[in-house]
This record gives C-alpha cells, structure tokens and sequence, in this order.
C-alpha cells in the first residue's frame, strides 16, 4: 500500500489548509443560516399587541365589555382628551390606535340603529389593519344576538361574546413540521457545497500534482508496482477522503441543524449532500490534472466555489437571482444541488409525485459528475501517451 501511504503523508501536509475552510464553514455558515431562518421564520404571523388610547364618554357594559375584549390584544395608554395630545401621541408613536366611542352608542347599538365608532390610527399601519378586525368581530358577532333575541339586556349580550369569543383553535403543523428548524437545515446544506467543494479541490489538486510530476511518473514505470495497482490504491485513497470529508461536514450539519433528532427531510438532505459530493470529487480530479503549479491551487480553488457559489443559490437565494443568471447557473452541478435542498425542505408528502423534482435534480448532479470524470480520463489518457 505504498501508494495509498503516500496519498496520506501528502493530505496530512495540507490538514491546515483545510481546517481553515471548516472552521470558515462552521463560522459563516451558522450566523448565516440563524439569520435567514429568523428573517424567514419571522414572516409567519404572530399576534401583537396595539398601543391604544381608548376614550369612551359613555360608561355602559357593552362598553366594558368591548374594552375587556379589546385587552387582549391592546395596551391602553392613557391620554387626555385634547386635540393636540392625541395627535402628539400619534406622531412620536406612543399610541398607533385611537378608539372613542359617543356617547348614546350602546343605546342606538342595542336599538339597531347605525352608529359608527371614532378611531384615528397611524397611516399604513399594518397592525391597525388587523385591530379593526377584531373590534368588527366583537361588533358584527353582538349585531347577531341582537336582531335574533328580543328584550336582551347589554348584560346578556356581554356573556355571549365573552363565552363565543374565547373559543379558540389550536393549529398543529402536520407531519410534525418544523419550519424554522427546516429552514435552518435548508441553509446549512446549502452552504455546505462551497465548504465541501473547497476542501476537495485542495487536496484532490494537492495529491494530483505530485503523482502527475514528469519525474516520479517515470520512476512510477520502472517499479514493480503494476499499474492496476496504482490506480486501485489511489481510488480508494479518493474515496475514502471524498467519504471523510463528506461525514465530518455532514455531522457538523447534523450537530447544529437538527437538535430534535432525524426525520425523513433530514434523510434525504443527507443522499443530497452525498451525490454533489461525488460530484465535487469529480470536479476536483479533473482540476487536480490540469492544474501544474501549487501556487495556484489556492486562487484556481477560490475562482471555481465562489463562482458557482454566488449564481447558483448558495450565497444569495435564488429568488433574488434574475432568469437570466438561473439559466447559466443550470449549467452547474451546484444548481441542481441547491434546487434539490429548495425542494426537501418544502416536502410535506414523500410519495413519487413529490419526489420527483428532487429525484432529476440528483440525476442532473450524477451526469455532471459523468461528465467531468469522463473529461477527466480522457486528459489522464491524452497525457499517458504523450
């Protein structure tokens, strides 16, 4: 196993290169991913509660009842009932809702008469939008027991919508969704592709260089050591390190990403990885023959992942990405691989029509992969003869 020994003392040259892009992936990699699935996360909607001066000049229990209702979704400030306070309290935001309520409302609500409430709110605000829904809710639901019972009492009324209104539903995601926790995980395999790339064009390229020297290939001839046993050796040293590479950065996604344990998206996010993995090592055999000088393994390296990096999705989602550049960047194994993550992390139902999208995009990896170790042999075998 001489050769295989030799493929060790040349990647453990370069173990401090490497470290670097793991450190480099675990440091970007996790603020970046906490960021976007907090920006994403927070796009789902959460109740909030308004700043509101309620002024009412009448004190009825409809309006009691109005005001208990209207707590659980309001903090009162207190203001005077002056002009140019309320509109002082408007403007430095210390109130976004004001609710007056005339006098003589709840008698003309109760009669059936058309009364209107005054309100004065801050313009294009959005939690205004849905305070009115809920004041419209309390009125439109008292507006029911009103015309359907006769001789009730704003006692009666009260009691209705209190006990209708605390009626809640409880909404669970189904299949035991997680979508922050998705999210993350989405992000994180996605920046994985430049990390994992990275380490394996360095030492793919690493190792290449010194068994493709002019030299040592010629003393490589005229030992005894056949050829197939070279090339058995140095597959199995590629696999090997392509498979190491591929479990550690896994595992630093498995450790960050998924504190709750593995589940059926987490799976195939891992077979993912693994096919663009083969990929990238197919992608680095191929640069380790072409590249000559150890200088510029390192520039050669930065070029090849930041490029595909930056129009592919990784760096900057693709919904950001024009048509345009989608449309060159399908041309790259890191597409498909980021389309892929896209895919599994919306994954609801695992049944072939779902699976499907995901299934051509690891089919798209595997023809790149195809390829560029198809271009790879041929250059080995042009350079053999010559």
């Amino acid at each position: 196993m001489q050769v295989f020994k030799l493929c060790l003392k040349i990647l453990k040259k370069n173990i401090p290169t490497l470290l670097i892009y793991v450190i480099i992936f675990i440091g970007i990699a996790t603020m970046m991913s906490a960021d976007a699935a907090k920006e994403q996360s927070d796009l789902l909607f959460t109740g909030s509660k308004v700043n509101l001066a309620f002024l009412a000049e009448e004190d009825t229990p409809l309006v009691q009842g109005l005001k208990t209702e209207l707590a659980k979704k309001a903090n009162f400030v207190l203001l005077p009932d002056e002009k140019e306070a309320l509109q002082d309290a408007l403007y430095f935001r210390k109130v976004s809702y004001i609710l007056r309520i005339p006098e003589g409302f709840s008698q003309s609500f109760m009669e059936g008469g058309n009364v209107q409430l005054e309100k004065t709110v801050v313009p294009n605000a959005f939690s205004t939008a849905y305070f009115d829904l809920s004041i419209n809710q309390y009125f439109n639901t008292a507006k029911l027991y009103v015309e359907q019972f006769e001789n009730l009492s704003q006692e009666e009324l009260v009691q209705y919508l209190k006990s209708d209104l605390n009626q809640t539903t409880v909404v669970e995601l189904a299949d035991g969704a997680h979508p922050r926790k998705r999210i993350f995980a989405n992000n994180f395999f996605n920046y994985l592709a430049y990390s994992l790339m990275a380490i394996l064009i360095l030492g793919m390229s690493s190792l290449m260089l010194v068994f493709n020297d002019k030299n040592l290939r010629q003393r490589n001839a005229c030992s005894p050591l056949s050829n197939a046993s070279f090339n058995q050796q140095l597959i199995l040293f590629v696999l090997l390190f392509t498979g190491f590479t591929w479990a550690v950065m896994v595992t630093i996604c498995l450790f960050f990403s998924f504190n709750h344990g593995l589940d059926t998206n987490a799976i195939y996010f891992l077979i993912n990885s693994l096919v663009f993995s083969v990929c990238a090592a197919s992608i680095s055999y191929l640069i380790g023959l072409v590249v000559k000088n150890a200088n510029v393994i390192p520039a050669v390296c930065n070029v090849v992942t930041l490029g595909l990096s930056f129009f592919s999705g990784v760096f900057v989602p693709m919904e950001l990405l024009g048509d345009s550049v989608l449309k060159i960047a399908s041309f790259t194994p890191t597409y498909w691989y980021v389309a892929a993550n896209n895919h599994i992390a919306a994954l609801r139902q695992f049944n072939l029509t779902s699976l499907q999208p995901i299934l051509n995009c690891l089919l798209m990896q595997l023809g790149f992969a195809l390829a560029f170790f198809t271009i790879a042999l041929v250059l080995s075998k042009k350079r053999k003869y010559e």
